[in-house]
Parts: structure tokens; sequence; C-alpha cells
């Protein structure tokens, strides 16, 4: 194996696992985060010669994994790919089961573009000017984005919030 081969293999080794889990909380299947993370390393990997500044590799991999996700969810349900009933492979969780499901299940129930302002901005916890960055918009569009996400996950967390505090 080459050192191009090598250096690549060691980055995957070291980060597939954490993107897995990002792009889970963006697409809410474990089948399909593991196709957006194979998807954006195969990316990777065609760009890993082009790529100067290997300390910015995780930046530009999230950056691969949103845009697939955005892309896939923008084609027909007739170009996805379909899977099978086998039983995936999931990381064991670290909090209630019942939290985490229940947090899962408001996740996907936000808007895709929302959905992927809340997982950079909250779970990869990425500046704004980060997130405006990756999704090619206004660091405004994020803050808005990321209102609206924050109100529909109250609302949907909590039957008794009424939508007009901000906290």
């Amino acid at each position: 194996m080459g050192d191009r081969d090598t250096a690549f293999a060691e980055y995957f080794a070291a980060r597939s696992s954490a993107m897995r889990g990002t792009a889970y909380l963006l697409c809410g299947d474990w089948h399909r985060a593991e196709d957006l993370v194979q998807t954006a390393f195969t990316k990777l990997y065609l760009a890993w010669h082009r790529v100067s500044r290997h300390e910015v590799l995780d930046a530009y991999l999230r950056q691969i994994i949103v845009r697939t996700f955005l892309d896939e969810r923008r084609r027909g349900w007739w170009r996805r790919e379909q899977l099978d009933d086998a039983d995936p492979e999931q990381p064991a969780p670290t909090d209630a089961p019942e939290n985490r499901l229940v947090m899962l299940q408001a996740l996907a129930a936000v808007p895709p573009r929302q959905r992927a302002v809340l997982v950079l901005r909250y779970w990869e916890d990425l500046p704004v000017d980060e997130v405006a960055h990756l999704l090619r918009c206004s660091p405004g569009t994020v803050k808005s984005q990321a209102a609206r996400g924050l109100d529909t996950l109250r609302g949907l967390l909590s039957p008794t919030y009424s939508g007009t505090e901000r906290g």
C-alpha cells in the first residue's frame, strides 16, 4: 500500500465512527448513515491527492456528508436504494434508550435543512460561520433555521410548550 493509501486508511479508521454518528443524526437510519459516510469517504479518497491541508479534513468530510444528505433528500423516492430487513449494528447508547428514541423521533420530524443546522451546531458544536459555509448560506439563515428547528423540537418534546419563549 502506498503512502497515500496508508494515510487515508489511518484517517478512515480514526474518524469513520464519529462521522457515522453525525450522519445518523442527519438521516435517522443506521443503514443510510453508513451509506452517507461511505459515499463521503469515497469522494474524499478521490480528492485525497488534492487535499493539501490535512488539518481541515474533518470539516471537509462533514461538508461532503451534509451536502450528500441534502442532495439525497431532493431526489425522488424511486431513485433511493431500497434496504432489506437485516438487523443493523448499533452502538451502545450512552443514556436512557427512551430519551434517545424520543429525541431521534423529534429530530426526524424537523425538515432536512433545519436538521442539518441543528446537528452541525449542537451535535458537532460548530460555530455559526462554519455551518453557514458548509451549507452555502448566510450566518443569519443558520441562526433562523436553528431557532425554527429548536422551536419545532420544543413543540414535539414538550406538550406544554407554547412556542413563544426561547431558551
